[in-house]
Formats: structure tokens, C-alpha cells, sequence
């Protein structure tokens, strides 16, 4: 039973090709204007959108690797490097958020003047390229946690942009400097809470921990109520990638004979129920002298 993936990578790749350009060009004049105008707020957002760049290069090279065909070294391919790629994508966005972080504190003891109306226009561009690169990524985000990593990560982008731009109007109306690394660790906070989620859920998938949103309790019941299946043990369920999802078990059946069709009415459903496409299902026979090495954790009708 084979399921084709091929057509949404190929649209991703189209995403991430537009994003990284549309986000290199707008890091290049934020960063320049940034040191132009003084200001932290232009600069900070120049770091985090880099670190976005290297994320959207990491998850995109991830995608190519993640097609390559399985070998006898690597029987499964190279799919979890997608899960890899999710998770430095964070730890690079938490290294860039403590250095603007730490900058912002120091601007409060020694306060810079400026230049609110190349902050607001700056930003302002930085609000109509995020958008679009977000929305690149927004049907695929749903079902893959590296798009929805890009995702999170423009999205949020466009929100601390126009909030650069209300800074930027209040500067050049208030003069109050304090806004500007105010500003800098608001973004720092709006963009933590996004990359703590894609952390740990990078993390968990990288530990074969089962993936979120798969219900294992429901898994385990649909099993024992198939007809003739006593008992099973030596469920797993964890990522192969950012996309898929494997499953083992062993189903402890009272009747000897193999059926196909109903391996398959099992596979069928668990792909249109849990979206796992690569379940490998072992049937046992149940004998009062058998006794399986993997039953360390058993469920019973």
C-alpha cells in the first residue's frame, strides 16, 4: 500500500525557493537600515530573520535528503533527517533570541536615538514579505512539522513587524527610546513561545516518542476488537519523518490461518484514521506453549 507524496513536495520546494529569496533580500536592508538608523528593534529583526533563512535552507535540504531511496545501511532512507532539521532549526532560534536579548538589556542603561520614519517603513516591508511567505506554507502546516515550523516563524514575523511599525510611529511622536529595546524583547517573547512548541516536538520526535495527535489508547482498542484477536503486545508508534508515521505490533490471533485481505483492512484503517502509512503487523498464533520475547507489555481484551 504506497501513498504519494510527491506532489506536495513538489510545491513545497516552489515555497521554500520564493521564501529564502524574498527573506535574503529583506534581511540585506533591514540589517543595512538597522545600522543606519540606530535602531535595535531593525537590527534584532534582521537576526531572527536570518536565523529564519538558515531554518527555511535547513528544512528545504532536509525535504531532498528525506526522498532518498532506503538502502541496506539505512533501511528506512534518510526521512529523519527532516526531524533533525526541525529540531537545530530551533536551537539556532533560541541562540539568536538570548543574543538580542541580551543586547536589548544593555540599550536600557545607554539609550540611542532613532530614526523612527526608516524604522516604519522598513517594517513595513518586512509586514508584506512575511505575510506572503507565510501563506506559501500554510496549507502544508497542518501535516508536517517542519512547514508548520516556517510557518509559526513567518507568521509570527509579520506580527513583530507591525509591531516595529506602531514603535516607530510612537518614537517619532513620544521620543521615548525605551520603546526600541522594549520592542526588541517583546519580539524575543512572541517568538519564544513559537519555537518552544517546534523544540519540543522536534525533540519528542527525535526520541521515537509517539507523535502528537496520535491516540494511542484509541490504536490499542481498535486492535482488540478485531475479530479473533485475543490479545497484542509490542506496540510502537513514532516518526520516520516530519510526515510519516510507522507502526509495530504484535496481534495474538486464535485462529491459524493467514488472511491478507484482513492485514490489509487493518493498514487501510490506520492510515485513514492515524495518517500512518507504514505499519508492519505481525500475527501470532495462540497456543497455551507460546510465548512471544517481545511481550513485556501486554493488553488483553
Amino acid at each position: 500500500m504506497a501513498h504519494d507524496h510527491g506532489s506536495e513536495i513538489k510545491n513545497y520546494n516552489r515555497s521554500f525557493a520564493i521564501g529564502i529569496t524574498l527573506n535574503i533580500i529583506f534581511v540585506i536592508i533591514e540589517a543595512i537600515y538597522g545600522v543606519v538608523a540606530d535602531s535595535l528593534a531593525l537590527i534584532a529583526d534582521a537576526g531572527h530573520n536570518l536565523s529564519d533563512v538558515v531554518s527555511l535552507v535547513l528544512a528545504w535540504g532536509a525535504f531532498y535528503l528525506g526522498k532518498k531511496e532506503p538502502t541496506l545501511q539505512r533501511t528506512y532512507g534518510l526521512r529523519k533527517i527532516t526531524i533533525l532539521a526541525s529540531l537545530t532549526s530551533a536551537i539556532l532560534l533560541l541562540i539568536a533570541l538570548g543574543a538580542i536579548a541580551w543586547e536589548a538589556f544593555g540599550r536600557f542603561s545607554d539609550p540611542k536615538a532613532v530614526d523612527g520614519m526608516t524604522v516604519i517603513i522598513v517594517a513595513a516591508i518586512g509586514v508584506v514579505i512575511n505575510t506572503v511567505t507565510a501563506l506559501l506554507f500554510r496549507e502544508g502546516q497542518k501535516d508536517d512539522l517542519n512547514i508548520k515550523g516556517a510557518y509559526l516563524h513567518m507568521a509570527a514575523d509579520a506580527a513583530v513587524s507591525l509591531g516595529v511599525v506602531i514603535a516607530g510611529i510612537a518614537i517619532m511622536y513620544t521620543g521615548w527610546l525605551w520603546l526600541d529595546p522594549t520592542l526588541s524583547l517583546v519580539i524575543v517573547l512572541v517568538i519564544l513561545v513559537g519555537t518552544w512548541g517546534l523544540l519540543r516536538d522536534s525533540v519528542n520526535l527525535a526520541m521515537d516518542g509517539v507523535p502528537s495527535g496520535i491516540d494511542m489508547e484509541g490504536i490499542k482498542n481498535y486492535l482488540l476488537t478485531l475479530p479473533s484477536i485475543e490479545e497484542i503486545h509490542a506496540l510502537h508508534v513514532w516518526a520516520l519523518s516530519t510526515t510519516e508515521i510507522a507502526l509495530t505490533v504484535h496481534l495474538v490471533s486464535n485462529k491459524s490461518e493467514l488472511d491478507n485481505a484482513f492485514l490489509d483492512e487493518i493498514q487501510d484503517y490506520l492510515h485513514d484514521h492515524y495518517d500512518i502509512e507504514h505499519a508492519t503487523i505481525q500475527i501470532e498464533y495462540a497456543t497455551d506453549d507460546y510465548v512471544c520475547d517481545l511481550n513485556k507489555v501486554t493488553y488483553k481484551r
